[in-house]
Order: C-alpha cells, then sequence, then structure tokens
C-alpha cells in the first residue's frame, strides 16, 4: 500500500465509521478498486482503533464523568450506564472469542457480500426511519438487544452506528441517548481487537508498512472527528432515510456491476 492509497483508506474509514453505511463494506470497496490491499486487516484494525481515538476526543466530558461516578463504587446514574455498555458489549466479544476466523474470512473484497450486507443495512435504516419514536430509557435489556445488533455488523456491508440506532429506535429508546449510546459501546471492543492484533502481528510486518499506517490512522483520526458530530445531529434529527437509500443505491451497483 502507497501513502495515498492510505490517505484515501484512512478517509474512508473516519467518514463511513459513523455514518450509517458500514465502514467495513466501504473499506471492500477501496481494497476491491485498488485490486486488494496488503495488510488489509492490519489497517483495517488500525484506522478503527484512529476513530476510537476520535469518539474520545468527542465525548471525553461525559466518559470523564462516567469514570468518576463508576470510581466511587456505588451503584449512581454512572455506574448503571457503565454496566449497561458492559452488557452491551457481551455480545461482540462471544462472536470476537468464538467465529473471529469465520468473520475474516469474509473480508475478501467480494462486492456481491459486500453489496447485500448494504442492502440489510438500508432495510435497518428504513425500519428505523419510520417506526413511531418514543423516548424509553435504554434497559439491561435493551442494551444487549443493541449490543447482538453490534455483533452482527462485524459482517462487511452491515453498518455498525446503523444497526445498532435503528435496533434501538424499533425498541422505543431516545434518539439523543442512542447516538451517545451507539458511540460509547464500541470503544472497549474495538481497543481490545486492536491489542490482539498487535500482541499477534510480527513486527517486521508492521514495520514494512509504517508510513502508510500513521497516514491511514491520522486521516481516519481527522475524518472520524468530523463525521461523529455530523452523526449526533442528523440522529437528532432523524434523517436516517437518506443514507438508505444510498445504502440500496450503492448494493444493488455492486451487486449489478462489480
Amino acid at each position: 500500500m502507497n501513502w495515498y492509497e492510505a490517505l484515501i483508506f484512512g478517509l474512508v474509514q473516519g467518514l463511513t465509521e459513523f455514518l450509517p453505511v458500514s465502514s467495513d463494506g466501504h473499506l471492500e470497496i477501496v481494497k476491491f478498486l485498488f485490486g486488494g490491499v496488503e495488510e488489509s486487516f492490519l489497517f483495517s484494525v488500525a484506522v478503527h482503533g484512529a476513530t476510537v481515538l476520535s469518539i474520545l476526543a468527542v465525548f471525553w466530558k461525559e466518559i470523564l464523568k462516567l469514570l468518576k461516578g463508576v470510581f466511587k463504587f456505588e451503584m449512581n446514574e454512572e455506574t448503571v450506564y457503565t454496566l449497561k455498555l458492559i452488557v452491551s458489549m457481551i455480545p461482540v466479544a462471544i462472536v470476537g472469542f468464538t467465529m473471529k476466523e469465520q468473520v475474516e474470512s469474509l473480508f475478501i473484497a467480494d462486492m456481491d457480500i459486500t453489496g447485500s450486507f448494504l442492502l440489510v443495512t438500508a432495510l435497518f435504516l428504513l425500519i428505523g426511519h419510520f417506526v413511531p419514536k418514543r423516548n424509553k430509557p435504554i434497559s439491561y435489556g435493551n442494551a444487549f438487544v443493541i449490543g447482538i445488533a453490534q455483533a452482527l455488523a462485524t459482517l462487511p456491508g452491515l453498518s455498525r452506528s446503523g444497526s445498532t440506532i435503528s435496533t434501538g429506535l424499533m425498541l422505543g429508546n431516545s434518539k439523543d441517548e442512542l447516538a451517545r449510546f451507539s458511540f460509547l459501546m464500541v470503544i472497549v471492543p474495538i481497543l481490545g481487537a486492536n491489542f490482539l492484533e498487535l500482541v499477534t502481528t510480527e513486527t517486521t510486518a508492521v514495520s514494512g508498512v509504517l508510513v502508510p499506517l500513521v497516514i491511514a490512522f491520522v486521516a481516519a483520526f481527522v475524518s472520524g472527528y468530523v463525521a461523529c458530530r455530523w452523526m449526533i445531529n442528523i440522529v437528532r434529527k432523524g434523517k436516517l432515510g437518506w443514507f438508505a437509500l444510498y445504502c440500496i443505491l450503492v448494493g444493488l451497483s455492486l451487486i449489478i456491476f462489480a
């Protein structure tokens, strides 16, 4: 991978991680357009880590408040919210530890697979767009179901933010609350994936792609920060239907033409 491919890779990851159009699906499209990307899984994990840092930059006040509440070692509002976040991580942890190889086997720049899951993303978004809006708080059960949606979104083309937010809307949860919960619940799983990838990757494999890796990382962080703030406003205004149309157009184009 050269520097401009890494730049495009990072920008695509950062912009699409928070917009409900599937970052993994769009990275698969980039791999397809460039005829395959060397160390694609390593780059995918690295740029996902960059977008986690962008979440930390956007939500640092909320995260600091949660940590302060948790370390009071009492069952306060912050502790309860943190426990719900932990519950939401259980499904993706199960997938990560038991089905890692099966999931990775789908990341082969197959546009039929990516296009099909983009259509599933569109279905999620359309249901979330038209379902009657309510303002129920997120319960432990809701958190687990939203976590299942996040686990499913490990598939290329199935949007994590689109799946989790739409699932929460179907459950009747508040739009404002879902935007924050959806972004916070992904921090630990992605950091964990980064850690596992780093400890199992040979040093020579990393050093050989260090410069493009840094470029991709910085591009993903900057574009992710912008997209995260943008997506919060989009969820509050309930404008998910346009992204469903985009996913339908791209998904069908991939299946028919690619």
